[in-house]
């Protein structure tokens, strides 16, 4: 006997009435001994089903083990030897976002990313994968968190957008023939900007007026070079807030996408040099405008909790690290703000990036800043808290679980009637703006920073 797949079922049977027939007549394979789940957490979780309705796998799938309750289930199951690490309880925790609702909603308090983030690793070392997938997670892992290689295919994005092929790739649909996968990396591209390529920020640019304080800011992999407009736009409402910036031209990937994916060397080396990046800075604050890399820099003490040489420097970073909108509603704004619309009154719709709602809890703070420029209205959508689909790289390895989320997510930013959406986080902007394409929805997308640099600077986005 299964779960129930009922979305209204709350009290499944015991998972010892499962039939694991199949799994009891081959080896039973469990985690490593290498940080598996801790029991402690598991036996936290108390079934009452709470998470189901937040957690946006379960709303699109509608089984039982593709929810977080599910998923501590079979993370009992493979510890007790009841269940096996295999390519069936494999795709039930690749199914999982990362988004941590969950974590929100669960009245028990249960620290369900602490069980996800153990049983990742688990899954990298001990479950083979396919070609297919192995193909896909090696080209991701190797190009979107290292920058400079990055920026290597850029002139060749440009070329292809510039010359129609882009266009016929996408009318033809062979891309999707071929791989769905390539097909929904493909279909975030957005429009290519070559002076990203060769943007070189000071190492270090004075504060306007009196200096408040000396901030480190960090720049990101595919903001650097999707969206330096954003970046730029966040020194500049820095600067004219009374902060001195550093930006050390070491740094490179926060570790974001391969933490979330169970890439745990990879993660360690990447944080490791983030940090010796900004070792001799004396920095007060280091900034972040990502939501995805924020919460990961606050976790570094976690990443490289059993490395001597980092523990405590990891600690310290992490201490430091602080979201911008977290930063500037924390020590508040200075600079005069100035309408950035004609309109008598310009209606904003905030989205939620899951890593600043459920990871780092940071909700009110950009709502606050928002409502500082003045003649702005802000409207809220309906499931303001459920995950756009992106998610790190998951709208690449699960894309139509991720399109569905992203349809539903635009859907409802649009029929809020908002005037433009801001979006504090690039996954979620390259997410929301294809589903917006796709819908032949007209509405303009902001980062939070570029709104404020607007008011700063008195420009109207409507001229």
């Amino acid at each position: 006997m299964q779960l129930s797949d009922n979305p209204n079922t709350t009290n499944p049977e015991p998972l010892n009435t499962f039939n694991y027939q199949e799994q009891l007549e081959r080896e039973i394979k469990g985690f490593d001994t290498r940080k598996p789940p801790k029991q402690e957490i598991i036996d936290s979780c108390v079934h009452c089903g709470f998470c189901l309705s937040t957690c946006p796998s379960y709303r699109v799938i509608g089984k039982e083990m593709d929810s977080p309750r599910g998923r501590i289930y079979l993370m009992n199951a493979i510890k007790t030897g009841q269940a096996s690490l295999d390519e069936t309880t494999t795709q039930h925790f690749d199914t999982c976002l990362g988004c941590l609702a969950c974590v929100t909603t669960c009245p028990s308090g249960v620290k369900y990313d602490q069980l996800i983030d153990a049983t990742r690793p688990q899954v990298e070392r001990n479950q083979p994968r396919s070609l297919g997938d192995k193909l896909i997670r090696w080209l991701i892992f190797n190009l979107f968190p290292y920058p400079v290689r990055l920026k290597l295919l850029l002139p060749l994005f440009w070329i292809y957008q510039k010359i129609g092929l882009q266009k016929l790739v996408r009318a033809t649909g062979i891309l999707k023939l071929i791989s769905p996968r390539l097909a929904a990396m493909e279909s975030i591209l957005p429009e290519i900007n070559l002076s990203s390529i060769n943007k070189n920020y000071p190492d270090v640019i004075p504060a306007q007026g009196e200096k408040r304080y000396r901030v480190g800011v960090i720049l990101g992999c595919v903001q650097r070079l999707f969206f330096s407009p954003v970046n730029e736009a966040t020194v500049r409402v820095l600067t004219a807030n009374g902060c001195e910036v550093v930006i050390p031209k070491t740094q490179g990937c926060c570790a974001a996408l391969p933490a979330h994916q169970g890439q745990e060397e990879q993660a360690k080396a990447l944080a490791r040099q983030m940090i010796d990046s900004f070792a001799d800075t004396d920095v007060d604050y280091i900034i972040i405008n990502a939501a995805g890399c924020g919460h990961t820099l606050k976790i570094y003490d976690h990443i490289l909790e059993d490395d001597l040489e980092y523990q405590a420097k990891a600690k310290d970073f992490s201490a430091k690290v602080r979201d911008v909108q977290e930063f500037l509603a924390e020590v508040g704004l200075t600079a005069n703000l100035s309408p950035i619309s004609n309109k008598s009154l310009l209606a904003i719709v905030y989205q939620d990036a899951c890593h600043l709602l459920h990871g780092q809890k940071i909700s009110l703070q950009p709502r606050q800043l928002l409502q500082q420029i003045p003649n702005v209205k802000l409207k809220e959508p309906i499931d303001a808290a459920l995950c756009c689909g992106s998610a790190g790289v998951y709208n690449m390895l699960q894309p139509e679980i991720a399109d569905e989320l992203g349809r539903s997510k635009v859907q409802n930013l649009y029929n809020t009637g908002a005037d433009l959406i801001a979006s504090a986080n690039p996954g979620c902007s390259l997410q929301i703006k294809k589903h917006l394409s796709i819908q032949e929805k007209e509405i303009p997308l902001y980062h939070p920073m570029e709104l404020l640099d607007y008011a700063i600077q008195g420009i109207k986005i409507d001229h």
